[in-house]
């Protein structure tokens, strides 16, 4: 199983739980392995070429649906193009959760939104890297608030919460997965996030739509094969993610990491993927070239 970042992030937070169940339920090892690089492209890239008889499995993120047209924006041919991917299963859906350090001296996402604007290209904030599920939706904000900042981009979420932990950027949005457990912690404090309705684990963090600015986005996490395996292996894989995403250990890690299990079979998860991609073309030529 391919996660196309690195450890400590969302896609590597459910991975771990998802490949030992999938484990119990094919009687054989499914072994995870960190592909980081380029915004997850180059680990999307090579499980989009990988054989296709199933022993190659991703776990990707949304990102997937955006670095192909990124790639057209900055005039290269896509590492990968999503079609060479077939869905076998969604197993999260989670906003991102707009986070600053704990002694950070916004309390709220107002105050953060007025320093920033009073200060243009002053304040920092992290991300997985370019056109990533860190980027996006922090760009989305940004515009919609009309706020310059300055983007620093890393290998994946997990460098970049530690960036943010040191005080090398100031603010980041990353799922509740891979955050959670620093703000209950009391490390970082969360201000707002990304969703249409208050988070089951973060009851207390507003939306951003309930603070005034009318944007939403979900980072979700799910399993790919290449285009070509063959539709009794695909079946099968099927089978194994369904049996996962019911198995009561991976149901409690995730809740545990805040990210429910929200699972879509292939068939309801490839026209979730369509729909998303169409959708994050669009943002992607409003966000346009980022060298």
């Amino acid at each position: 199983m391919i996660v196309p970042f690195p450890p400590g992030g969302v896609a590597d937070t459910v991975a771990r739980p998802v490949a030992e169940a999938m484990s119990r339920d094919l009687k054989q090892s499914v072994v995870v392995e960190n592909k980081a690089g380029a915004g997850g492209g180059i680990g999307m890239a090579q499980a989009a070429k990988a054989r296709p008889d199933g022993y190659t499995i991703l776990m990707s993120l949304a990102s997937l649906t955006v670095l192909p047209e990124a790639d057209k924006i900055l005039g290269r041919a896509p590492m990968y193009q999503i079609d060479q991917l077939k869905p076998i299963a969604r197993f999260t859906a989670d906003p991102t959760v707009f986070v600053v350090r704990a002694e950070a001296p916004w309390k709220t996402l107002q105050d953060f939104i007025n320093d920033a604007r009073a200060n243009p290209g002053k304040f920092t904030y992290g991300s997985s890297g370019n056109y990533g599920t860190m980027h996006v939706p922090m760009e989305m904000f940004a515009g919609a608030a009309g706020l310059r900042m300055v983007h620093v981009p890393y290998t994946g979420a997990g460098p970049a919460i530690v960036g943010l932990l040191s005080g090398q950027v100031d603010a980041l949005a990353t799922g509740p997965a891979s955050i959670v457990q620093h703000i209950k912690g009391g490390k970082v404090r969360a201000l707002a996030q990304w969703g249409n309705e208050r988070l089951v684990a973060l009851p207390d963090v507003p939306s951003l739509k309930e603070s005034g600015t009318n944007v939403e986005y979900a980072q979700w996490s799910g399993l790919f094969v290449p285009a070509d395996t063959p539709a009794p292996v695909v079946q099968r894989l099927r089978e194994a993610a369904r049996a996962a995403a019911n198995d009561a250990r991976v149901k409690e890690v995730l809740l545990t990491a805040g990210s429910p299990v929200l699972y879509l079979d292939a068939p309801e998860f490839q026209r979730y993927v369509d729909a998303d991609a169409a959708k994050m073309a669009d943002v992607v030529k409003r966000i346009g070239k980022v060298e």
